[in-house]
């Protein structure tokens, strides 16, 4: 009876077959995945409220005097990732350098007198106003200030717009 009891005792045991075994290493690797995905998710979550928190603060950038400036002149301002552009009357407006299309970075072409997009042909003038498509708004601008003839660009934040408007421009 001895030997009767030891078979079923072993019979009773159940044993890991290569399926159950499987079956646990994927639920493994899947409940290690959603920790992973958890974690970048608020990684790029607190990015995003450091960012904000930091776009709040007004960073004003000194470009220099006013009489540094003609009309008719577009100048870039690397430190502030902008163009400085005098216009006509002598307005100045601060332009950003990102097309408003696809977001690629925009030379000022003196010959033409324009801003071309490299990646997908948009054209603006120095207002930044849409000359030729895809773009279909004119560019970002930053506000403008003139302190005692020194031109101050806060650069803290692009301001979006759908039209050009003088209230865009600074004028001793």
């Amino acid at each position: 009876m001895c030997e009767k009891h030891m078979k079923q005792e072993s019979q009773d045991v159940p044993t890991l077959g290569r399926r159950s075994v499987f079956g646990r290493i994927w639920a493994g690797l899947v409940a290690l995945a959603i920790l992973e995905g958890g974690w970048l998710i608020s990684l790029i979550l607190r990015a995003k409220r450091k960012e904000g928190a930091a776009s709040n603060s007004v960073q004003i950038i000194d470009v220099g005097e006013m009489t540094q400036f003609i009309p008719g002149q577009v100048t870039a301002v690397p430190q502030g990732r902008f163009f400085l552009s005098c216009l006509e009357d002598g307005r100045l407006i601060a332009l950003s350098r990102t097309c408003t299309h696809l977001g690629c970075t925009l030379p000022w072409n003196v010959e033409k007198k324009q801003f071309i997009c490299p990646c997908h042909g948009s054209t603006f003038d120095e207002r930044g106003e849409v000359l030729t498509a895809p773009a279909v708004r004119p560019l970002d601008y930053y506000p403008v200030k003139i302190e005692n003839g020194v031109i101050k660009v806060d650069v803290s934040k692009p301001m979006k717009r759908e039209t050009f408007d003088l209230s865009q421009t600074a004028r001793v």
